[in-house]
């Protein structure tokens, strides 16, 4: 017994021990804190809204991680290590305040689009945190704060479906595309959101190797001034249960973002 006993006092030392290297980078479990994070802490963020980042993401998208104490035991470190560089590398919520506006816009259309698709938090996660999982309220009370961010960047202005008048600028829905959509987006891969080059004549729902929802692969329409019209004012109004949440209410900024998106291709 006393020779079991001293070999596993050896073993949970060399894990403590093993637990110093990091092959995925330092996330610094050892230094985490059991406190309620101040993530956020007087943002204009509802408070419903923020104890619900915290509760179910902060762990792995912040610097704020609580580590378990199973996480200060090698190889677990390791894996948990890799979990949280990855989800910092992708969304850290710790920047929140040093982002600009459409940063935040961006972050909340990614967050709302991850947990839509239950992508988010990872079943690796939710298998040991069942409290993290994702609930139809929490979907809900995220695309409401969604809403609400978009619409604050067009304060005075009435989103309509209405397609605007004019001719678009390429150039200037060039500028939009970046400053709004590439948090998402982009025109030659998929990322949280399918490539866009050559999205203007396509069929919804038919990139190669990009899992869209149920309800966007049904639709089966063509993407048109009108159509993406549309979608850009309020997709859920277009197609009811998709999964993306971000809308573009200023007319001119979805016109000329249109007309950006009719371009070519690039190869």
């Amino acid at each position: 017994m006393q020779a079991w006993t001293a070999m596993a006092i050896a073993a949970m030392g060399l894990s403590l021990l093993l637990a110093c290297a990091h092959p995925f980078g330092d996330a610094h479990l050892r230094e985490s804190s059991t406190q309620q994070p101040s993530l956020m802490e007087g943002a204009p963020v509802p408070r419903s809204v923020r104890a619900l980042l915290i509760q179910k993401c902060a762990d792995c998208h912040s610097d704020e991680t609580r580590s378990p104490l199973y996480a200060k035991f090698a190889p677990v470190s390791w894996l948990v290590e890799r979990d949280v560089m990855e989800g910092r590398r992708h969304m850290d919520l710790s920047h929140w305040a040093s982002m600009t506006a459409d940063q935040q816009e961006q972050m909340v259309s990614k967050i709302v689009g991850e947990t839509r698709m239950r992508s988010m938090p990872p079943l690796q996660y939710r298998i040991i945190h069942w409290s993290a999982c994702i609930t139809g309220s929490d979907v809900e009370m995220l695309t409401a704060w969604a809403r609400g961010q978009s619409d604050r960047g067009a304060e005075g202005t009435v989103a309509t479906n209405d397609p605007p008048a004019g001719i678009g600028d390429a150039v200037h829905g060039k500028l939009v595309f970046e400053k709004r959509c590439t948090g998402c987006h982009s025109l030659t891969q998929n990322r949280e959101g399918p490539k866009l080059g050559g999205v203007y004549g396509r069929v919804s729902g038919t990139v190669d190797g990009f899992a869209y929802s149920d309800a966007l692969k049904k639709a089966k329409m063509t993407w048109d001034e009108k159509t993406l019209n549309k979608w850009l004012a309020d997709p859920d109004a277009l197609v009811p249960d998709n999964n993306m949440e971000f809308h573009v209410a200023k007319a001119e900024e979805r016109r000329d973002v249109i007309a950006y998106l009719k371009q070519p291709p690039l190869h």
